[in-house]
């Protein structure tokens, strides 16, 4: 089996500065190695990762604050590989536990020794693959989902916001989430000032002909969940030129562009 993979983040139309990042890393037991944004590779035994985070403080502290997210995943995953060599599934979730623990610790850390950007913190959505599995973890309302080859669409991580939890309850619908005036106060996040967080972990079986979607939430603001499948599998002739990452966002910015938007997308080859 082969991962395609594309990422793209953009600015949007009305932010002055993006406060997103993500990230694609291969690892095998001696180094990691950056991915570009688009490629393709087998899977083998190699490791691969993947994640997107939102910043949140404002300016320079929340584009701060995801680049901090990033790079601590970028500097402690390969460190971990070598501490568990060939992990099982309870050692990669733990080991993403105590990744996103250390995360926000550094980010409430920095915040208390500058105050210039006290309060700053960061959504962050990471997805692991090895051995015909994904492990993932995620917190804040940044997404992970997965497109079956029938189309169906299931979000793998939850809204860790009120409105996430209305929606999850089937107290509102999808697009009365998208346009609530609350949508964007989060319950958990990496620093923000909150003092524990709760990563959602989690593992799948994955397989030729699944799609997985990364994507903070300039994107499910603009379309909905329909809108990405149909995005994703009946692209217009007319942007082949276009990654998957760079439709998810054009189909996004078209119908809002608000925020800034960032779109992982990793397809399963046989």
């Amino acid at each position: 089996m082969k991962i395609r993979w594309s990422g793209m983040t953009d600015i949007g139309k009305i932010r002055k500065n993006n406060e997103d990042a993500f990230l694609g890393l291969i690892l095998d037991d001696q180094e990691a190695h950056y991915l570009g944004k688009e490629g393709e590779h087998p899977l083998d035994n190699h490791h691969f990762i993947f994640a997107v985070s939102d910043g949140m403080g404002g300016a320079n502290a929340g584009e701060f604050a995801s680049k901090t997210a990033v790079q601590t995943v970028i500097k402690e995953i390969p460190q971990a590989l070598k501490e568990i060599y060939e992990p099982d599934l309870d050692d990669r979730e733990s080991t993403l536990q105590n990744l996103f623990l250390h995360i926000h610790e550094d980010l409430l850390s920095l915040g208390f020794f500058y105050p210039e950007i006290r309060g700053m913190g960061a959504t962050l959505s990471l997805c692991w693959l090895h051995n015909n599995r994904l492990s993932f973890a995620h917190v804040g309302d940044s997404r992970i989902y997965r497109i079956n080859p029938d189309e169906s669409i299931e979000q793998l991580s939850e809204d860790h916001s009120h409105v996430g939890w209305l929606l999850k309850q089937g107290k509102i619908t999808e697009s009365q989430a998208r346009i609530h005036p609350q949508k964007n106060l989060l319950t958990q996040a990496l620093g923000g000032g909150i003092s524990k967080i709760y990563p959602q972990t989690g593992t799948v079986e994955i397989s030729a002909g699944q799609v997985f979607v990364l994507c903070s939430d300039g994107i499910t603001d603009g379309i909905s969940n329909a809108n990405i499948v149909h995005t994703l599998k009946h692209p217009n002739p007319s942007q082949d030129q276009l990654t998957q990452a760079q439709s998810l966002i054009q189909a996004a910015s078209d119908n809002s562009g608000r925020d800034n938007l960032t779109a992982m997308v990793l397809t399963l080859l046989d």
